[in-house]
């Protein structure tokens, strides 16, 4: 494998950024964009890899992955439709470390032929599927890496749930990518608690004013959940501030109870939380802890469908009890972690520095009373993690 691969093999969720100026699907996005200027904007900024698209019906060319490659040493990925061995020598030529090739319009042998050749030439394959089909054939001629894209290129409809179910199916020895409708910090998490090790975004960033600090924001961590929520007016104050995830009570013991999942913006992660028992909740992710004397646990698992993805602990992090902190390091080390207990903005950025989880959690520090939450203690949090993560 080539340079390409090894770049999604570094620790945690990484991102692939992609310079284009327009999409078929969402009409012009940056019609001035440098390739160049992105380039070195993107690497700098912490993407591990470049998608340059080279077609024109993205209004790109082989120019601009030669302008990109001028800019920056980093990994390139020449995107567009290919289908013979004279478009990968042209992108090798322009400096590619890899191409893409799209099940839906190659037949086995020519992804075989091509990937082949790719690799003579030092090129990695992106093979990119869109459904359980695709994915099985990919697999089978063993694509690695293997992007699973959640947009449908005759319709452009976003699935990311049908994205997130494909992303699981694929064997852990496989590099995965996640492609398409990524325009968050949760969203992107989401596909790296799926197993993700890479996503790959490109309108997102095409349309901020600022593509390097959109990147930047979309794989920085920790992220921000708020706990304890009980009115839709607190869960939308809290995605005005720019948290993450919101968390719902649904434990009868609780005097945080909340009615039910209420709704929550789909660039947020919704969260249901139960102790003993965890019962069906229109939620993406589910926080379970142990019920301990009749009363709830200390720690708990989170949970996304039935896979546990990270560890919550609850830490009481006005004490001098130094152990505390480094029991969370230490399981830092191993798994994820949302540290959780009495955080809130006097406090949470001492806490993620020493700790570096990745994701803080507060309830009764943000609160006017139980289950009702200080809006302006909800945007002191989340500012003291923006700060914390270096963005302000």
């Amino acid at each position: 494998m080539g340079r390409f691969r090894d770049a999604l093999a570094r620790p945690g969720l990484q991102a692939i950024a992609e310079v284009k100026r327009r999409s078929p699907s969402a009409g012009e996005l940056r019609p001035d964009a440098d390739p160049a200027a992105l380039a070195k904007a993107f690497a700098e900024a912490g993407a591990v890899a470049i998608s340059v698209l080279v077609d024109e019906r993205f209004a790109g060319s082989l120019d601009d992955l030669r302008a990109a490659r001028a800019a920056t040493d980093a990994p390139l990925l020449g995107k567009g439709f290919f289908s013979d061995e004279v478009q990968i020598r042209e992108l090798a030529e322009a400096g590619a470390d890899a191409f893409l090739l799209i099940l839906r319009d190659l037949s086995d042998e020519q992804v075989l032929r091509l990937r082949a050749y790719g690799s003579e030439l030092g090129l990695d394959a992106l093979v990119e599927a869109h459904d359980a089909e695709e994915l099985e054939r990919g697999l089978a001629l063993g694509a690695d890496p293997i992007g699973i894209n959640c947009r449908d290129l005759t319709s452009f409809a976003i699935d990311r749930q049908a994205q997130l179910e494909l992303v699981a199916r694929v064997p852990r020895d496989r590099m995965i990518v996640a492609e398409s409708g990524i325009w968050s910090r949760a969203q992107a998490a989401t596909a790296e608690l799926a197993g993700a090790e890479a996503v790959l975004v490109g309108s997102a960033l095409m349309r901020a004013p600022d593509p390097a600090a959109k990147l930047r924001e979309l794989i920085s961590r920790p992220l921000v959940k708020i706990c304890g929520l009980t009115r839709q007016e607190d869960v939308d104050a809290a995605a005005e501030a720019g948290a993450d995830m919101v968390g719902f009570v649904l434990a009868a013991e609780s005097p945080r109870q909340a009615p039910g999942v209420l709704e929550v913006p789909e660039t947020m992660l919704s969260v249901a939380v139960f102790v003993g028992e965890r019962r069906e909740a229109d939620a993406d992710l589910v926080q379970l802890y142990a019920r301990e004397d009749g009363h709830r646990g200390r720690d708990a698992v989170l949970y996304q469908g039935t896979k546990p993805v990270a560890e919550v602990l609850d830490l009481p992090w006005q004490s001098e009890d130094a152990g505390h902190l480094e029991r969370a390091v230490a399981v830092t080390r191993e798994n994820r972690v949302m540290l959780a207990g009495g955080l809130g903005p006097e406090n949470v950025g001492a806490a993620i520095e020493r700790v570096r989880p990745w994701a803080v959690d507060a309830a009764s520090a943000l609160e006017l009373a139980p289950g009702v939450k200080d809006h302006e203690r909800v945007h002191e949090f989340v500012r003291a993690v923006a700060r914390a993560r270096g963005e302000t």
